[in-house]
């Protein structure tokens, strides 16, 4: 997998659990302080999408995790 896709997956996890954290009706409610963590997530991609610059990915490519090179590439 690239550097994207890890994106893509962790900012949809990390929205699902903050959703079920945050909301009342959840059964693993904590408080509505969860949903800012959905905020900043959703304002981390925001910023990633205008500037094409992600602190997660930057960690992910220390970690190895290879680059998508071009779309259809196996960069």
């Amino acid at each position: 997998m690239t550097v994207e896709r890890y994106i893509r997956i962790f900012a949809g996890l990390f929205i699902l659990i903050s959703l079920s954290l945050g909301i009342e009706q959840s059964p693993i409610f904590v408080s509505k302080w969860a949903l800012a963590f959905t905020a900043f997530v959703g304002l981390n991609l925001l910023q990633f999408g205008i500037t094409n610059i992600c602190p997660m990915g930057y960690f992910l490519r220390k970690l190895g995790v290879k680059r998508n090179v071009g779309c259809g590439d196996k960069g």
